[in-house]
């Protein structure tokens, strides 16, 4: 059995690689970040700030400029969100829908910290179908009230972005239509918030009344959601360094775990084969902020557990511990976890000091093109910025991470 003095010289070594990162990264993070990261001690501390965000997404043949900006952009609104000086726990869901006669009606992704797993489902639509003009909108707004595990807690600030081009149809039967569900949803404490997208004239009265009733805003985008694209020098680099610090990961438990985990990692390595530089940045920014910890560790990752103090190696079964490590001895195995902190406190480092430089870089990029008010990213900021405030959350920044 490995020493107990070992183990916390291995703990304390970690935290001060923590701290360290945490410190040289100060310009990215205001001073109440900086304590919070400090105070919680990563990942699996005690957070008492938590965002759950659904969107409903019209996937008809109309949405496909939009459904491919949500596919870029939804690292930097999850970035976004987590920017808080709370450091909030960020939770995504996703309801699709189209039409009665389609290939589906609705299709239903539940609240996750993994949102590898969820944009990789994302990555699999594909604008078809539609073109009767008025879509299943109630259908998807009852969904997304309904059939998402929703926290019943009133301090989680809950909200739900309604995207569309179209309006609602009115006519079928055996319909909860959309002023019953926002009843509902305003006694959950759910905001649903309405993003038309396009010019059709009759989408706009029906978004306006679901804001309302949602206790939402109505904004409206381009077709292509007026998205925020800027390519930057720091792209590539930022992209490399997500999958060097995946490789930082070790993952432990029994059967059922390496099923589970071997599914988030099929869902990273799509994401890597499948994703724009640009989009590869943007998640490794997001990874790098404390509620992205949990979607770049997901469940029982050994390195985290150990140096975090959650987890003894000497209670793990050799068995469930990785095959990298599990035929080393003991003093080995905290080796190897010990050259694992280190790295992704290197790691982390790097990242948040190129995120610094990247936002800065499309900051002044965007200023000198008159601004991005008009955008998909600043429009949901503004609605964060407002509506989270009722239950605690504060964000300082000018503008959206884009």
């Amino acid at each position: 059995m490995q020493s107990k003095s070992f183990t916390t010289r291995l703990v304390a070594l970690a935290l001060v690689g923590a701290t360290a990162a945490g410190i040289a990264a100060w310009p990215l993070l205001n001073p109440a970040q900086a304590v919070a990261t400090t105070q919680t001690g990563g990942h699996g501390a005690a957070q008492s700030h938590r965002i759950e965000v659904v969107f409903v997404l019209d996937t008809t043949s109309s949405m496909s400029g939009l459904i491919n900006a949500a596919r870029e952009k939804i690292w930097s609104i999850a970035t976004t969100m987590a920017s808080a000086r709370q450091q909030p726990e960020i939770r995504m869901g996703l309801v699709a829908f189209r039409d009665r006669g389609d290939a589906y009606v609705t299709r239903v992704f539940d609240l996750s910290e993994d949102l590898d797993s969820m944009y990789a489902s994302l990555m699999d639509f594909r604008a078809e179908g539609g073109g009767d003009g008025p879509e299943s909108v109630n259908q998807a707004l009852y969904d997304a009230i309904h059939e998402i595990s929703w926290s019943p807690d009133s301090d989680v600030y809950k909200v739900a972005f309604l995207v569309g081009d179209a309006p609602p149809h009115m006519d079928y039967v055996n319909d909860v239509k959309y002023p019953v569900t926002l009843a509902e949803a305003r006694r959950r404490g759910i905001v649903v918030n309405a993003i038309q997208s396009g010019e059709w004239q009759q989408t706009r009265p029906a978004w306006q009344e679901i804001a309302a009733l949602g206790a939402g805003e109505y904004f409206h985008v381009g077709d292509s959601g007026n998205a925020v694209a800027v390519a930057t020098p720091f792209d590539e680099r930022l992209s490399k360094l997500a999958e060097e610090l995946e490789q930082t990961r070790l993952f432990y438990g029994d059967a059922d775990d390496r099923m589970a985990q071997e599914r988030k990692l099929d869902a990273s390595r799509k994401l890597h084969e499948g994703l724009s530089t640009e989009a590869l940045a943007r998640r490794s920014t997001y990874n790098a902020t404390a509620a992205g910890k949990k979607n770049l560790l997901g469940e029982r990752e050994l390195v985290d557990a150990v140096t975090s103090g959650r987890v003894q190696l000497d209670d793990i079964e050799r068995d469930n511990l990785p095959a990298s490590i599990s035929a080393m001895a003991p003093a080995e195995q905290l080796g190897v976890i010990q050259e694992k902190a280190e790295e992704r406190a290197r790691l982390e480092q790097e990242i948040k000091s190129l995120a610094e430089s990247r936002n800065a870089y499309i900051k002044e990029r965007v200023d000198a093109a008159g601004g991005a008010g008009d955008s998909l990213d600043e429009k949901i900021y503004r609605a964060v910025k407002d509506q989270a405030a009722s239950v605690g959350l504060s964000y300082e920044a000018e503008s959206a991470t884009y």
